[in-house]
């Protein structure tokens, strides 16, 4: 299936390229939102965990009015609701990152917090920008050395691609012409993530309208909950 699904992809590249264009012409691009990038949540007593959100889009919380609303802060009450701790959290996202740009440009230059838990929301812009299976290899799996490199003490997990079908935003044709690559490229990152001490978490299915925002593309506040509830019930498992 992997070979069909690469040459497959590859004789549909011209259909996509055109269709791509004209979602991106008719699709309102939204900045990351106002407030802050880090913060605390809880007021229990104990150590609190330390939560680094590092990723694209959505770790910027794209498509939301404000930060507090991001998945990085859900995430953070739902790990402090689960544990019983206070979690410090920060979120460090931007638009269009791919994960080679988060290794190469963004990694070495956080703070050399010890964070007990990073979260890496990554992978379905390599998947859109027809990354190869090579170069996602090459390059998410330099992110995972690069982030136990700076972060030795976490946890660090990936939440899986999501499946483009489930994007309201994108056509049927295209979401399926996403769909092969998505199948080429999240078996790898899922085994990288394996070989390199890396926790994959399953992506969710089967979300409902509600869970985008007004784009059909980046969560909305609801999605954002959503995820960060299913992120946390798994980085919350077998501490």
């Amino acid at each position: 299936m992997g070979a069909f699904a690469t040459a497959l992809s590859w004789l549909a590249l011209p259909l996509y390229a055109v269709e791509g264009t004209r979602v991106r012409a008719r699709t309102h691009r939204h900045p990351p939102p106002p407030g802050p990038v880090s913060g605390r949540v809880g007021d229990k007593a104990g150590e609190p965990l330390r939560l680094l959100v590092l990723g694209d889009s959505s770790a910027a919380a794209v498509g939301l009015k404000r930060q507090e609303d991001g998945l990085a802060p859900c995430l953070a009450n739902a790990l402090c609701e689960k544990s019983g701790r206070p979690v410090e959290w920060r979120a460090a996202g931007f638009n269009s990152a791919t994960a080679g740009m988060l290794r190469d440009h963004v990694v070495h230059n956080l703070e050399p917090v010890p964070y007990t838990h990073v979260l890496l929301s990554v992978g379905f812009n390599d998947l859109k920008n027809y990354h190869t299976r090579r170069r996602f290899l090459k390059e998410f799996g330099g992110l995972i050395y690069a982030v136990k490199a700076r972060f030795p003490e976490s946890r660090l997990f990936w939440s899986r691609m999501l499946d483009p079908a489930d994007v309201p935003g994108l056509p049927q044709h295209l979401a399926a012409i996403l769909k092969l690559r998505m199948s080429i490229l999240d078996p790898v990152g899922a085994c990288l993530c394996r070989e390199r001490g890396a926790t994959a978490i399953p992506a969710m299915r089967g979300l409902p309208a509600r869970a985008f925002c007004d784009d059909g593309i980046h969560p909305s506040e609801a999605g954002f909950s959503g995820w960060a509830g299913h992120l946390a019930s798994h980085m919350h498992a077998g501490r």
